[in-house]
């Protein structure tokens, strides 16, 4: 039997970097959202206890660096069973995009065979098997918006008012280790306090200049080694939107009151972009979501 299971994106609201850890690991503080961009991830059980993927393609990756197998063969392991799966996967999410991707099908995949394979881990567990795998599998597993802090690994809670989402992507693919070994990264911003932004509202989420969760410390960066995304980002402000880079890059993100205003910038990008911007590859519209759709799961 097959099991179609959602594997949502998700935004870096902000992203400070506040210090650097003696094993080269950066401590971080941002606040994630999920939203409704996903891709799709399909399970059909095996009986023979072999792990084995549908080639994708829209990806082009090895078997050894697919996260959704090592995801499938970690819970394996730490449970025992034997049973396998055979994994497809159907992406809409950019990869290299800092929206959280190959983390969030590998949180799908520990959430869906956890349960299909009925080994019973609580989410804790599975959140303890999913960060050798990724910093932000975690954070799928946590299943809604949180305030983030240490390696990406420390989650509380956040309520965030309901908003709608331009997610940008330019003609980039952006990996993360670059970025983080760059010599000129900001690594030493100002720690906030969750008392901060409890509550938040349009005044402290929106992009308003120097605001200190309006600001990416990663995008500097960025910008600099892929020029795509500094001139995508300068294209949208020339059409009135405000963008900011999500995660590690390269895909940027716009925010919205409501979904008729993000579907009415949309279709004046779609409108120009084809014959104004040629870096520029795919504009996403997506709400923001409050909770993951498989949060129910898991147990605490």
């Amino acid at each position: 039997m097959l099991y179609d299971l959602p594997a949502p994106a998700k935004l870096n609201l902000f992203l400070h970097v506040v210090g650097r850890r003696a094993d080269g690991y950066h401590l971080l503080e941002s606040l994630f959202r999920l939203i409704t961009l996903s891709d799709a991830v399909t399970i059909d059980l095996r009986m023979d206890g072999v792990i084995s993927r549908e080639p994708c393609s829209t990806a082009d990756w090895p078997e050894a660096d697919d996260l959704t197998i090592r995801a499938a063969k970690a819970l394996q392991q730490a449970t025992g069973t034997r049973t396998g799966a055979h994994i497809a996967i159907y992406k809409r999410i950019p990869a290299g995009g800092g929206l959280g991707g190959g983390s969030s099908d590998a949180a799908t995949v520990l959430l869906g065979l956890n349960r299909l394979w009925r080994t019973g881990l609580t989410r804790k567990q599975l959140m303890a098997l999913g960060l050798p795998l990724g910093a932000d599998v975690p954070f799928f597993l946590f299943g809604q918006s949180a305030f983030v802090t240490g390696i990406g690994e420390q989650f509380q809670p956040a309520t965030i008012p309901e908003r709608s989402y331009l997610v940008t992507q330019p003609n980039a693919s952006v990996p993360t280790p670059t970025i983080f070994a760059a010599a000129d990264l900001t690594r030493n911003s100002e720690p906030v306090k969750m008392l901060d932004f409890s509550g938040l509202n349009r005044a402290t989420v929106r992009f308003t200049g120097s605001d200190a969760f309006g600001r990416n410390d990663l995008e500097a960066v960025v910008k600099r080694l892929f020029p795509a995304v500094s001139i995508t980002q300068q294209w949208l402000a020339t059409q009135g939107v405000v963008s900011r880079l999500t995660g590690s890059g390269a895909c940027l993100f716009s925010e919205f009151n409501n979904p008729r205003e993000a579907v009415f910038a949309y279709e004046q990008l779609v409108a120009k972009m084809h014959f104004e911007q040629g870096g520029l590859k795919t504009v996403h519209v997506c709400d923001g979501l409050p909770i993951h759709p498989m949060q129910n799961w898991a147990v605490d």
